[in-house]
């Protein structure tokens, strides 16, 4: 368990609660109320330059953290009502930075359906940038509790886009990257249409704001089971960012700067009309593998012809005070284990 887990229970087991909150502590991507007999789902996500978004592009910026915001209340299977913000703005951000930047919100915001409703705004030395959501949930809700041993893994979209971000940030000074870092334009994928699908048949879902592999072992460890994934739909763009740096692809799976897509199981015997539905309505979605017992060996990843056992595994990056002493972990336990 890490230490930011181990805070979680600490505030959750002092400041009361009530019977209107409807899930557990970790138990769902956005908190479950009920107001007047209504479920309704709240989220709270704050940004902030450690997230290694670059900011280079201020719309994009703009797009990609209220995509974050967003997201949770998609993985609950809910639809966004309203949006606020914290926005506190950096000292080197002038009026058009800043006027990018919220045309970037704006426009998750218009495509999600909701409303933006104000917030706080200041100023800092840092940008930072918090997002609340509200949301409705009609019929049932999606929990990240839910999944079985033979259920299948599917993602919204393809791996390692979160993590190709941060790559380009921390190697901008990088020749090989500094080069192409400015042209490449990395706005995450507002996945509101397809999360009403998911929701239909979906034993467990989660986002995949932490990465990947975190998003895997949070949907495992809280259905006490395992996994296998292998053949990883890993984006193009992002098995060529590592090639140039010199860094192993599987990198894009277990870095903890995730893509925010929508990562969910469900039953083998609903795969078939899932993927024929999903087709009908022009949906791509990846299978990466399946739902296993739990054992001593049973988080496996099968990475262009190897086994790697995932298990001993537990690098995080709230771990390191400098991020590339965190990847260089992890590649160093990549050689002894692969």
């Amino acid at each position: 368990m890490d230490n930011e887990r181990k805070i979680i229970e600490i505030i959750n087991r002092i400041i009361p609660t009530g019977p209107s909150h409807l899930n557990k502590v970790f138990e769902s991507d956005s908190e479950i109320i009920n107001i007047e007999n209504s479920p309704y789902l709240f989220t709270m996500d704050e940004f902030s330059g450690e997230d290694l978004f670059r900011d280079n592009n201020p719309y994009t910026l703009g797009w990609n953290v209220a995509v974050g915001g967003i997201s949770d209340i998609l993985a609950s299977g809910g639809t966004p009502l309203f949006y606020a913000h914290a926005m506190s703005v950096g000292k080197d951000w002038d009026n058009d930075f800043i006027e990018k930047f919220c045309k970037g919100i704006g426009g998750v915001i218009k495509k999600a359906g909701a409303t933006f409703i104000g917030g706080d705004l200041g100023k800092s030395e840092n940008w930072r940038y918090t997002a609340s959501v509200i949301g409705k949930l009609n019929g049932r809700k999606i929990l990240r509790r839910g999944a079985s041993p033979g259920d299948a893994v599917y993602i919204s979209g393809r791996i390692g886009l979160g993590n190709l971000e941060a790559a380009l940030k921390l190697y901008s000074d990088n020749k090989n990257i500094s080069r192409i870092t400015n042209t490449i334009k990395n706005k995450f994928s507002l996945r509101v249409s397809e999360s009403k699908l998911i929701k239909e048949y979906a034993t467990s879902c989660i986002d995949t704001s932490d990465g990947v592999y975190n998003g895997l072992n949070t949907i495992s460890e809280i259905n006490n089971s395992g996994y296998i994934v292998e053949n990883l739909p890993y984006l193009k763009s992002g098995v060529i960012g590592a090639k140039l740096l010199s860094l192993p692809k599987t990198l894009l799976f277990l870095g903890g700067c995730g893509e925010y897509e929508l990562l969910f199981t469900i039953k083998k015997t609903d795969e078939k009309i899932f993927l024929r539905v999903a087709k009908e309505k022009n949906f791509t979605f990846y299978r990466l593998g399946e739902i296993i017992p739990h054992s001593s060996c049973s988080k496996i990843l099968y990475e262009d012809g190897k086994k790697i056992e995932l298990d001993n595994l537990s690098i995080q990056p709230r771990d390191y005070d400098d991020v590339r002493d965190y990847l260089k972990s992890i590649i160093v336990w990549l050689k002894d284990n692969s």
